[in-house]
């Protein structure tokens, strides 16, 4: 038998019982692929990590992610409440824990740094392992069809529905309002049939909707619906936010530009969510892509494998 000992902890806010709940099992040795996937099922959380030595010793940790259906090869609160687990645990597998740390992932290298006061890690920022990648349009129908809206609810006014990653993959769309927002329900049995109609095989499709501020349009409300994993709505999607960020710096003209944004989600769940995010368009590239956000511990506790 094998006993690992977990931590909780929400993240992307310093209240617990809001932001998006995470588990951690800050040394995961002996667990194998099933033993990992049957923890993440059982926690039902829309992440769990395993945190695992590195391959390369210059880098803090091997960094496994699991949702209760499958692996992933990045997501955004799983790394920012994992490097705050580490940063408070002071070590990783005998070695100290700085404010720069490296973990290894299947979407590459994820580097992270963190915010101190004291001896409290204050918040954790994490750079998007990956380029922004734009896929195909997706029909406004099929995104109203599967949160059972109006498709004039779809707003096309800056960009139509669409698939964005920067580590991971999600269909972003924009409504025309809070209310449209409000009224957002996933339907299991249209997002079965939207992934049959715009994917290969059996990958997942997760779908990202938000509406921007008139008044300040860096600031964005958001809800994230990923059924088929097993995950109704997420209350804060890093990676989600990170690649939607990218791609709306990616459509300003300005060629050369630092934005920041502010992206709320969780509202509608009860657990609200506070994601920053910065990007930066060099020669009218997006060349980096930041996520950070605060986190507050909840449970401790063993698992008997």
């Amino acid at each position: 038998m094998t006993i690992v000992s977990f931590i909780t902890v929400d993240v992307f806010t310093t209240n617990r019982f809001e932001g998006n709940p995470l588990a951690v099992m800050a040394d995961a040795r002996g667990l194998t692929d099933a033993d990992m996937q049957n923890i993440a099922a059982e926690f039902g959380y829309s992440e769990v990590t395993f945190v695992l030595p590195p391959h390369d010793p210059d880098n803090t940790a091997r960094v496994r992610i699991f949702t209760p259906t499958m692996e992933v090869p990045f997501a955004g609160h799983p790394n920012v409440g994992t490097a705050y687990v580490l940063g408070m645990r002071g070590e990783v597998f005998g070695k100290p824990v700085g404010d720069s740390l490296r973990f290894e992932e299947k979407a590459g290298i994820v580097t992270v740094e963190l915010k101190r006061g004291g001896d409290r890690v204050l918040s954790a920022a994490i750079r998007a392992p990956g380029p922004l990648a734009i896929g195909r349009e997706i029909p406004e129908d099929t995104v109203a069809r599967c949160i059972s809206i109006d498709a004039a609810m779809v707003s096309t006014r800056v960009h139509r529905p669409l698939t964005a990653s920067v580590g991971l993959g999600f269909v972003v769309a924009e409504l025309t309002g809070l209310d449209a927002l409000a009224l957002a329900r996933p339907n299991l049995t249209h997002f079965q049939d939207a992934a049959s109609a715009t994917q290969k095989g059996n990958l997942d499709f997760a779908l990202f909707v938000y509406v921007r501020t008139p008044e300040a349009p860096w600031t964005i409300r958001a809800r994230m619906f990923a059924p088929l994993d097993n995950v109704p709505e997420d209350p804060a999607t890093g990676s989600a936010s990170a690649a939607l960020a990218a791609y709306l710096v990616s459509l300003e003209p300005e060629t050369d530009m630092r934005v920041s944004l502010t992206i709320e989600q969780g509202v509608e769940m009860g657990r609200r969510s506070v994601i920053g995010v910065d990007v930066v368009k060099t020669n009218g590239v997006v060349t980096d892509v930041t996520i950070s956000g605060a986190c507050v511990e909840v449970m401790r506790g063993e698992i008997r494998c």
